[in-house]
């Protein structure tokens, strides 16, 4: 039986009882935002990145259990399992080695070697195999000529011989593994151009990288300049080298059977093992740089998730259009919609309908006391920019930020608003997903399918199980983190809260509509919201105009004795926390003892110091610790750049070679990895992250193809 909880701590260098809480916790169907947040004391404060890998961990060794499991009874129907092989099964660690051990004995298609098989050729193969010091070859071979069978001489029947040996060279598991090893050391990828055609696959026409250098984007980008039929692509082997490893495993010098054996190796090398090692190599660089990009995705998708809102302003959203015009909404600082429109300002020669539109959106501005605007990223937004710079300067006060949002997104946004505006058309909807997107981008972007935003590399192109398992679990990690405001979320975002789920979430938002939710204790009314759901979600819905104060806090119901034993002792009460908190509480509470104070709460000190944390600064918001955005009060154009330009700009998305820059041109531009720093960097990720506001320099400028270089590094070309 394979021990979990020792793997599982050597591999993570953890203490044996912190995984083997962890394991009970998530058996005991505990979400991780709940193991990570409220069950420290258990599992050593682990958060919530930890847990996830913990987690997949444990269910890739459950799965090699299962597997080797499902092998052995094979191998024991089959009459072949021995205690050797038993033995050898046990002590794998990867799904890969157990299918080697496997290999030998797994049910085949008709091949050359059971071919041979069947022409009554194996004990041939089996003489030749020992390598007898002695012996007559021919003669040995002569005795199995059979014209009915299609052994017509000696030299048929040693043919036949060789395919069954060289079937069972390549069936060797530690020879496979040793190759594999060597392929993965030596090997080189090279791919060549597959037609005479410029395409975006160009620099790959002639390319070749040692496979432990091959960067996880270029192995996406050749995988599908082949699947495109661009490119060619193959594996290069050290042949010499491995041939011998084969001969060195298999062949017995001295014998008249040895060349017999030598030969079978060599066409056991080129027809079997390589084609063989080479898929999976292929797969193997495949499955890391499907790995790393989800990686890369997931961190991105955090960090524009975790942007901080923009809060306290009326805002106007801008959805771009040309024939329709740019639909507009205003709303307030709550997300509330106060008006909407329409205006035509993106096509020339409409100078009526761009004074009209400029008085309209004046309007806007002047009734409702607009102080910023939000321009979504869609087809016209160049021309909206433009428009919206002009009218700055008679809009004193107002800012302007561009969502950096793709159409289909907001698109996507939009629909899902239809329930709660339903006389509003898509686009009127998507100004208004705009403007909120702005206000509280985790509220709206968890409206959005993550794979569509736009922050990672080659998203369709990955195993989409594991991109959408990776990205759920970072929405559900950050909605945790934030904690959500149950008397206004949208079942979207209700939906992503811990134990709750889609359809509780509708439950939710049709009891609130009903009856209202006074309070966390109220949620307990809530069809189907049993206790089990209860204990997962409490602690992340908040309560804000609840009667208790602590039900607009994180703490956790399971804890609110201890909370209030806490202010009684230090002498507050539960008022002073609904007041905005107790700025020296945590201070306090340090005076008199953490330790002391823990144990007569017969609480864990974690426990402790989050519910001082969140006495002292009730529901604090963690993205309000973060960089605000950058709210842009002019616009340029592509064609006002030039080299050596420098501008401030945010960044959008990090890749595995770089990271993309809005710098206000709409299009953004790419620092290369190598302008990033002046020291050296494996990742961009080292350096930037999405949202981080950086200080740039234009490098050069393609106006024709839209690209722009820029550097983090002054003087760096």
């Amino acid at each position: 039986m394979m021990d979990f909880v020792t793997i599982l701590a050597k591999e993570f260098s953890l203490k044996p009882q912190q995984v083997q809480a962890v394991i009970e916790l998530m058996d005991a169907g505990n979400t991780i935002p709940f193991i990570a947040r409220y069950r420290k004391e258990a599992t050593g404060s682990l958060d919530d990145q930890v847990l996830r890998e913990l987690s997949e961990r444990l269910e890739y060794l459950r799965n090699l259990v299962k597997r080797r499991e499902e092998i052995e009874k094979a191998l024991s129907e089959q009459g072949v399992l021995t205690e050797e092989l038993q033995s050898q099964l046990a002590n794998t660690r990867t799904l890969a080695e157990l299918d080697d051990l496997y290999r030998p004995f797994r049910p085949k298609r008709r091949t050359r070697a059971t071919i041979a098989k069947e022409h009554g050729l194996e004990p041939l193969a089996l003489w030749i195999s020992l390598q007898l010091p002695r012996g007559d070859l021919m003669a040995e071979a002569a005795k199995y000529i059979d014209p009915e069978k299609d052994v017509s001489d000696a030299e048929a029947a040693l043919a036949g011989a060789r395919d069954i040996i060289a079937e069972q060279i390549s069936d060797d598991a530690a020879l496979r593994k040793d190759l594999r090893g060597m392929l993965l050391r030596e090997g080189v990828i090279e791919a060549k151009a597959a037609k005479e055609e410029d395409s975006v696959y160009s620099m790959y026409y002639d390319f070749k990288e040692a496979v432990p250098r091959m960067a996880a984007h270029r192995v996406l980008a050749v995988n599908r300049g082949e699947r495109e039929e661009f490119l060619k692509v193959s594996l290069l082997a050290p042949d010499e080298k491995a041939v011998m490893c084969v001969k060195n495993t298999f062949v017995r010098p001295g014998s008249p059977a040895s060349q017999q054996v030598a030969a079978a190796c060599e066409d056991a090398w080129e027809r079997l093992l390589f084609p063989s090692l080479e898929r999976e190599i292929r797969n193997e660089l495949t499955d890391r740089a499907n790995a790393q990009a989800i990686k890369v995705f997931s961190q991105n998708l955090h960090q524009l998730l975790m942007q901080p809102p923009i809060k306290g302003k009326v805002t106007l959203g801008v959805d771009p259009g040309f024939r329709t015009g740019c639909k507009l909404a205003v709303i307030d600082e709550n997300g509330k919609v106060l008006d909407t429109g329409v205006g035509y300002f993106t096509l020339p020669g409409q100078e009526m309908k761009k004074a009209e539109a400029a008085r309209l959106i004046k309007g806007f501005v002047k009734k409702y006391g607009v102080t910023a605007i939000a321009i979504g990223n869609g087809t016209a937004s160049r021309e909206s920019e433009q428009f919206i710079a002009s009218l700055l300067p008679e809009l004193p006060g107002v800012a302007y930020v561009i969502v950096s949002e793709a159409g289909a997104s907001v698109y996507s946004a939009s629909k899902l608003a239809a329930q709660e505006f339903p006389d509003f058309d898509v686009t009127q909807r998507s100004a208004v997903s705009i403007a909120r997107r702005m206000q509280d981008p985790l509220a709206e972007l968890v409206k959005i399918d993550p794979k569509a935003i736009g922050v990672g590399q080659y998203q369709h192109d990955l195993k989409q199980n594991e991109l959408t398992a990776a990205l759920d679990g970072v929405v559900e990690q950050c909605v945790n983190l934030v904690g959500v405001e149950v008397s206004t979320a949208s079942a979207e975002l209700l939906s992503h809260v811990a134990g709750i789920g889609p359809a509780l979430a509708k439950n939710i938002v049709a009891y609130r509509e009903e009856n209202g939710i006074a309070s966390r204790a109220a949620l307990k009314k809530v069809p189907k919201l049993g206790p089990k759901a209860f204990e997962q979600c409490a602690g992340f819905l908040r309560v804000m105009d609840s009667k208790n104060p602590l039900d607009a806090t994180a703490v956790h119901p399971e804890s609110y004795d201890a909370a209030k034993a806490v202010l009684d002792k230090l002498g507050y009460e539960a008022k002073d926390v609904k007041n905005g908190g107790i700025p020296g509480i945590a201070l306090q509470a340090k005076e008199y003892g953490l330790d002391k104070l823990a144990r007569e709460l017969n609480v864990g000190l974690p426990t402790l110091n989050d519910i001082l944390s969140e006495l002292q600064k009730p529901g604090r918001d963690p993205r309000d610790e973060l960089p605000k955005p950058v709210l842009r009060t002019d616009v340029l154009d592509i064609k006002d750049l030039k080299p050596g330009m420098e501008l401030t700009g945010t960044v959008r998305n990090v890749i595995d070679f770089g990271a993309f820059i809005d710098i206000g041109v709409h299009q953004d531009g790419l620092v290369h990895i190598s302008r990033m720093t002046d020291r050296f960097i494996k990742s961009p990720s080292e350096v930037v992250k999405v949202g981080d506001i950086v200080k740039v320099w234009v490098v050069s400028v393609d106006e024709k193809k839209k690209r722009i270089a820029l550097t983090m590094v002054k003087g760096r070309e």
